[in-house]
């Protein structure tokens, strides 16, 4: 069923966001936490991820356009899916949303010729009344700023905070990740917009709130919280009102002088150096979005020298796009170069040491993924996990194996290989040890009866395991058979569905690549898989004395909800017994 992702709030004060880029196209697939595109808030540039799987079928937003929050940003569903009603359904209620906006909007402005003529009345009063204002309005002190629980995906209704990454009393500085908020489908970063002394936290580690309840404050040092989280209490406007009245004054004003400024810009650029006046803060630091800074790094462009045409100077991605440097910051790197081969010129007789460079170029090989791989990826993921796993290695000495199956081999028409030998131990030593024979199943442990292997056999797609089925009552010829016929069904991919089910206990062998011990994922439903490693030639003691043997390592990984510790080492004691002492099998 297709999904209609929205335009995310992704900061506290964001009403519509900006699409910078997208990473993904119409028709491409999409796995859950895959980047679907770059957009930009009114603070920074940030990569939104998708919370679903599927096709992406439709784009709401193109590249460079912006949209309101909540408003279609794209729709994720199966390929071919008809998503005509979703984007007619996004569209009548985004527009009912602007028709309710637009009826507030007229009641309000008859609102206001209604109050024309009482505010002409109250004209030389306007002064007393403003000053009683000013001292009750409620605003928040200057430079402190309330940082409120973001909603960080579109379907959030309330965050946890995973951890905080900074303290009371931290010096905060814009772009500095504040804490890792958990939402309801990902753990996220959360990064400050603004720069002061984090005051108070208001949602300690583990706890939740609901989206735009206090997150935290930060403002200058020696601020009274109490006082702050009274006056939010009472309603009182956040500081943004306050800055939005000192801003349009600044406008204003600033009207005026621009007019001042453009007769003289050109000399003031000189003398300057073409450097941007209005978009540095108080500390120096460039004022920058982060797509901005990416882009002037790219193009090698100095932001000292960009103007800025943001809130506050600040340069976003159209002025460093548009940005063309002046006649005279083309020549001071000329002129700064030409002094600094003047300097280095008596060093010139110094030899010089030639670095090779490879002329080598990057490349990639994009692989689709098969059903079966990701099938086999999903599978695994849940198992590892879902089931907390366990690993217990124990070395067994082959010398009797070897010397056993040398003897069985050379009768006629019969061939046994280590792995028959080892299957069938391990079928053997299941009948001892049932409870490794099992699968959780919640609220009872289901205890298999009967003994079903499992045989990893590798493919060029993946991984299969075929099922042995009631292996402990089959002879070791039979074993061979069995298992050769299936791991050639595999490789044919001519296996059928049933012969790939039921398996109560598995084993993995990468003896005959070299590989001495490995550890490998439980096959669900299964309790426990074993792992077995090659023959290794080495010097072992054996009755008392230094001699040449041959040993292998065994590792059983056991799900620890059915297989204790002393469960699973057990096995791994009668397991290696049956090995050492193949003629025990036949009891």
């Amino acid at each position: 069923m297709a999904e209609i992702v929205k335009m995310p709030r992704l900061s506290d004060t964001m009403e519509e966001g900006v699409v910078a880029k997208w990473l993904k196209e119409k028709g491409d697939k999409v796995e859950e936490g895959d980047i679907l595109a770059e957009i930009e808030t009114d603070k920074a540039t940030m990569e939104f991820e998708s919370f679903h799987e599927g096709t992406l079928l439709h784009i709401g937003v193109e590249e460079g356009d912006g949209a309101p929050v909540d408003s279609l940003l794209a729709i994720i569903g199966e390929e071919g899916e008809d998503v005509q009603d979703l984007i007619k359904k996004a569209k009548s209620e985004s527009s009912d949303d602007g028709a309710s906006k637009d009826d507030v909007s007229d009641k309000e402005k008859s609102k206001e010729d209604d109050s024309v003529d009482n505010d002409s009345e109250e004209d030389d009063t306007s002064d007393d009344n403003q000053k009683s204002n000013d001292s009750d309005d409620g605003d928040l002190p200057e430079g402190v700023e309330v940082v409120t629980m973001p909603r960080l995906s579109d379907t959030m209704e309330e965050g946890t905070v995973a951890t905080w990454l900074k303290s009371v009393g931290d010096e905060v500085e814009e772009g500095d990740i504040l804490a890792e908020i958990e939402t309801d489908k990902a753990t996220m970063e959360f990064e400050s917009f603004f720069s002061g002394q984090l005051l108070h936290v208001g949602i300690d580690e583990g706890e939740s709130a609901p989206v735009d309840d206090v997150l935290a404050i930060i403002g200058p040092e020696g601020t009274d919280v109490d006082k702050v989280l009274s006056q939010i209490g009472n309603g009182a406007k956040s500081s943004k009102k306050s800055s939005d009245k000192k801003s349009d004054k600044k406008k204003s004003d600033d009207k005026s002088e621009s007019q001042d400024s453009d007769e003289g810009g050109k000399n003031r650029q000189e003398k300057t150096g073409n450097k941007a006046s209005n978009s540095t803060d108080s500390k120096g630091r460039i004022l920058a979005s982060p797509l901005a800074k990416k882009i002037a790094e790219d193009k090698g462009i100095d932001l000292s020298q960009v103007e800025g045409s943001g809130d506050h100077g600040r340069i976003v991605k159209k002025d460093v796009e548009n940005y063309k440097p002046s006649e005279q910051s083309k020549q001071a790197p000329k002129q700064a170069e030409s002094k600094q081969q003047e300097k280095e010129a008596p060093q010139k007789a110094a030899p010089q040491v030639e670095v090779y460079q490879p002329a080598g170029e990057e490349s990639f090989e994009e692989v689709k993924n098969s059903q079966m791989r990701k099938t086999i990826a999903k599978r695994l993921a849940e198992s590892k996990f879902n089931a907390p796993h366990y690993y217990l290695t124990i070395e067994v000495d082959m010398e009797n194996a070897m010397a056993s199956r040398k003897q069985i081999n050379a009768m006629p028409d019969t061939k046994v290989s280590f792995n028959d030998l080892v299957i069938k131990a391990s079928a053997m030593a299941l009948r001892k040890h049932p409870r490794v024979n099992s699968t959780w199943q919640n609220d009872v442990t289901r205890i298999a009866k009967h003994i079903h292997i499992g045989v990893a056999v590798a493919v060029d797609e993946g991984l299969v395991v075929p099922v042995l089925e009631f292996a402990d009552q089959q002879p070791l010829t039979l074993i061979n058979n069995n298992v050769k016929s299936l791991a050639k069904k595999a490789r044919d991919k001519k296996l059928q569905s049933k012969e790939m089910e039921g398996s109560t206990f598995t084993v993995s062998n990468l003896g005959m690549f070299g590989i001495v011990e490995f550890t490998s994922i439980i096959n669900q439903p299964n309790s426990s898989i074993l792992s077995v490693g090659a023959i290794v030639e080495k010097p072992v003691v054996r009755d008392g004395e230094i001699k040449v043997g041959h040993t292998m390592k065994l590792t059983l990984a056991c799900d620890h909800r059915t297989v204790d510790g002393a469960t699973g080492s057990e096995f791994l004691q009668t397991l290696k017994t049956y090995l050492e002492n193949p003629v025990t099998m036949l009891a």
